[in-house]
């Protein structure tokens, strides 16, 4: 699982760039940039260790740490490189997907029946885990059916040899090699042989797609055979995914969020800005009302919550509960979250399909998205550094911009809104 972003805020706007990934990799977050060449700086560059250098430094790191000579040298043998881990991680896709696609995949008929069989299967194990970890059987199935499609695609790299190449190679080679060394742990705590640990190429691993460090403070033996197995049980997995919930402050018998319909006019879309908090009763206030009465008889008018626009003020809005935000914990993508709690609610035969979608609207390049930080920059409206990015102060710029000009003001680019900026910007120079 990804090191998260302590900020609720950022987690919003991360998560609305992001496409489906299997959760805790490190796909669904904004990566940074590659590092620039020494062409573009005046910088010298550090020089890159040789391998066998680099893996001599690790060793002894490794030994210091505990982990026993010859349990290395076994994880070691034959190492070299992974390029396909390389070009993953140097991928830059140009376009993202856009939410209502990664909804429709994720709440699929198939995934859906599956997942019900399931709850009914594994009822007496999730009844169990619900007890000990108070999170709802259908929360864990949904995590299950997101991060392997129900233990059926765990991934097919080797950890090691994954980890290993990110922190030799790799951008941010110091996370990488403290995963590296996680999972170096784990060998030798002997929950899995070196040739078990299977995961994906950023080494998120087994059923619930654990990243090691996450593995080693969440995992828990379950089935009580003496090993965390969230490779093989099933039930290791799935008691592994609710302690994490749990510990990540989940709130048993509240609901995730809320679909709510706006006012058609007047509305301050403003206060999508992943900041401020109303509770149902204020929100009610505002002419926001429910699209169904899912809250009626749970005690949510004076919750906290947080308003969400997915697609901006022409899609579906959401009021957001604090286990939203753990979900977000366990994988840092708005639209990750948004899946789960839809998942979780068509495994219980409450599922509503979404108000309408703006699927009219083109979603913008990564080189779109760079001019529009560019020129948003220049209008005096500070995006931050342009990478294509679109984060907490790009979203803040955009929302500042549609307010002087006069726009619903709900932070969210799209292909509209950058031609309003252009001609802005074409006027002003």
């Amino acid at each position: 699982m990804l090191e998260r972003l302590s900020s609720f805020f950022i987690l919003i706007m991360a998560g609305l760039l992001s496409s489906q990934v299997s959760a805790n990799t490190l796909a669904p977050l904004a990566l940074p940039s590659v590092s620039s060449t020494a062409t573009a700086s005046n910088t010298p560059l550090t020089a890159v260790p040789s391998l066998a250098q680099w893996r001599a430094d690790l060793r002894m790191e490794a030994i210091s740490q505990g982990i026993a000579p010859l349990l290395f040298e076994q994880a070691f043998a034959g190492f070299s490189p992974d390029p396909q881990v390389i070009a993953a991680d140097q991928s830059q896709p140009e376009f993202s997907r856009p939410v209502w696609e990664y909804l429709d995949s994720a709440v699929s008929s198939w995934r859906v029946a599956r997942g019900k069989a399931l709850l009914v299967e594994h009822a007496k194990t999730l009844q169990a885990i619900e007890a000990r970890y108070p999170v709802e059987p259908s929360i864990l199935v949904a995590v299950w059916g997101m991060e392997s499609s129900f233990g059926r695609q765990i991934g097919s790299k080797n950890v090691i040899r994954s980890l290993a190449t990110l922190a030799y190679q790799g951008r941010r080679s110091d996370f990488w090699r403290s995963q590296l060394l996680a999972a170096l742990h784990i060998l030798q705590e002997g929950d899995i042989i070196p040739s078990g640990m299977l995961g994906s190429w950023a080494g998120a691993m087994g059923q619930t797609q654990f990243m090691p460090t996450t593995y080693r403070q969440y995992a828990v033996d379950f089935d009580a055979d003496g090993r965390r197995d969230i490779w093989n049980s099933s039930a290791d997995a799935l008691a592994s995914a609710a302690n994490y919930l749990s510990l990540s402050g989940w709130q048993h018998g509240q609901p995730w969020g809320l679909e709510v319909q706006l006012p058609t006019r007047g509305f301050n879309y403003a206060l999508a800005d992943g900041v401020q908090t109303k509770s149902l009763s204020q929100w009610r206030a505002l002419g926001v009302t429910l699209r169904s009465d899912t809250a009626n008889g749970q005690n949510l008018e004076q919750q906290p919550t947080t308003l969400f626009l997915p697609s901006g003020h022409q899609g579906p809005a959401y009021l957001l509960l604090d286990n939203f935000r753990s979900i977000l914990k366990y994988n840092n993508s708005t639209s990750y979250a948004l899946a789960i709690g839809l998942l979780s609610n068509a495994l219980e035969g409450d599922y509503r399909a979404p108000a309408a979608w703006p699927k009219h609207e083109r979603m913008l390049s990564r080189q779109e998205r760079i001019e529009l930080q560019t020129l948003l920059n220049q209008l005096g409206f500070s995006s931050g550094n342009p990478d294509g990015i679109i984060g907490v102060n790009s979203r803040q710029a955009v929302r500042s911009f549609q307010q002087v000009q006069g726009l619903p003001a709900d932070g969210y680019p799209n292909d509209a809104l950058l031609n309003s900026v252009r001609k802005a910007a074409s006027k002003a120079y």
